[in-house]
């Protein structure tokens, strides 16, 4: 308590918390603000079951967004996600924007305002397909007497603006809250579905008989005691798997040179070139997820709109269940994107130079190619580690539904991506609060 004490003691820190808090909060109500024009009842009630629901669920789980619920904020932030992605892809292989990464602040300014742009586009493409669904005949989610052009217009830019203010309250947060602002965004998103998670395993006409909670409803499960103490001490396991990987880092030792002047001798001093294992974070299982959105969409349409043909639904199937097809795809699309990503973000050539630069280097390996080779060779073994690390916990879910007759709902909260995010963020706003207490001679929250 005496820590959590000291955050408040400290008035720079305490506002930022504060107009962090303040920002969420922003963002939590009009995350309930509906769109006009449709029938809101009928859409929740349909929305209550599997089929498209289900991938809407998946999708809005790292969106900060709902978008089984037609609200402002549906979309969520994925649009700036997904342009922030794309500019970061083609700042590998897009040589004037490379240039423009390479000029620092003013660099960095103007890719942001790309990004925005190319933001606006997507979100407006996305929010015109979203309400093409929901106002489609048949549908019966639309007021009949607004299913009009104009109107349609006028949800598209809502939902637009929406994600627009939502990407404004992202950057208010960076430059006045503490912590990343986006990461919060979708952090609070996933944390807010836990209690319905909670709500459904022991409140839904939950009785107790013979030591057994016994769900309620269509589609009721019976979960025992001890299948309760299992999914806790899985959770907690979980959690402390993916903390300690997340932290994990392959430490090098180098060196650096020694220099005589006079009679002092400077340098030689042993230090260590900290790799993380887990080099790409998330963004691999991100990428897989979106990706795999694709066919699940395609097949689910197709299903429904050529139901003789018995191979799509089996097709269908596998991808909304997430079967044994798209478990496997899934593990070979993260494996190929944690490569994918780490080329990008870790340059071994570039950090041998600055080794080089710095008079630093590697016992056992010359300066330059020899040591960019050692440290490409050091990060494709522990990327393999950080990628099966990154399959296992992605698929945790899937083990769980399929093996203890959990919930979906309730099993994603014990692996998969949202997990991931929720202890990522924390784990940066921790590091980010301990920053602000050590300069001011206070312990970190994470100290002894």
């Amino acid at each position: 308590m005496g820590k959590l004490k000291a955050i408040f003691t400290i008035p720079e820190l305490r506002q930022k918390i504060l107009l962090t808090l303040l920002f969420l909060a922003i963002y939590r109500i009009g995350y309930s603000i509906p769109l006009p024009f449709i029938n809101q009842d009928v859409m929740n009630k349909s929305m209550g079951g599997g089929g498209l629901a289900t991938v809407l669920q998946f999708v809005s789980m790292f969106s900060g967004g709902d978008l089984t619920r037609a609200t402002v904020f549906g979309l969520g932030i994925m649009p700036y996600i997904s342009a922030s992605i794309i500019f970061q892809l083609l700042g590998a292989v897009y040589p004037p924007l490379e240039r423009l990464q390479k000029e620092g602040e003013s660099g960095r300014k103007k890719i942001n305002e790309y990004t925005r742009y190319a933001t606006v586009l997507i979100c407006m493409f996305q929010a015109f397909m979203y309400v093409q669904y929901v106002m489609g005949e048949g549908m019966g989610w639309g007021l009949r007497d607004y299913n009009k052009w104009q109107y349609w217009m006028t949800m598209v830019v809502t939902m637009t603006g929406g994600t627009v203010f939502l990407m404004w309250l992202g950057e208010q947060i960076d430059e006045y809250g503490i912590g990343n602002g986006i990461s919060l965004i979708i952090m609070a998103g996933i944390v807010a579905r836990l209690p319905a998670a909670t709500i459904s395993i022991f409140f839904e006409g939950t009785t107790f008989k013979d030591s057994v909670f016994r769900l309620g409803g269509s589609g009721a499960q019976d979960i025992s005691f001890e299948k309760l103490v299992v999914l806790v001490a899985l959770f907690i396991a979980v959690v402390v798997a993916v903390i300690a990987i997340t932290k994990g880092q392959r430490r090098i030792p180098t060196q650096s040179a020694k220099h005589v002047r006079g009679r002092r001798v400077f340098g030689g001093t042993r230090q260590y070139l900290p790799l993380k294992v887990n080099q790409a974070g998330v963004m691999p299982v991100i990428f897989a997820s979106s990706l795999l959105v694709i066919p699940m969409f395609v097949f689910q349409a197709l299903a429904t709109t050529k139901p003789e043909w018995t191979w799509v639904g089996t097709l269908s199937d596998s991808f909304q269940r997430q079967g044994f097809l798209y478990t496997v795809l899934f593990i070979a699309m993260i494996y190929v994107f944690c490569y994918f990503w780490t080329a990008i973000i870790f340059n071994p050539k570039d950090m041998a130079n600055n080794l080089k630069d710095y008079g630093s280097f590697i016992p056992g390996y010359r300066p330059g190619k020899r040591t960019a080779d050692y440290l490409e060779r050091v990060m494709m073994r522990i990327t393999y580690v950080g990628a099966a690390f990154l399959a296992v916990v992605a698929v945790i879910p899937t083990l769980i539904t399929s093996t203890m007759d959990v919930n979906y709902r309730v099993a994603e909260f014990y692996g998969g991506t949202g997990l991931l995010i929720v202890i990522s963020v924390a784990l940066d706003l921790v590091q980010k609060i301990n920053s602000h207490l050590v300069m001011r001679n206070y312990p970190g929250l994470t100290e002894d």
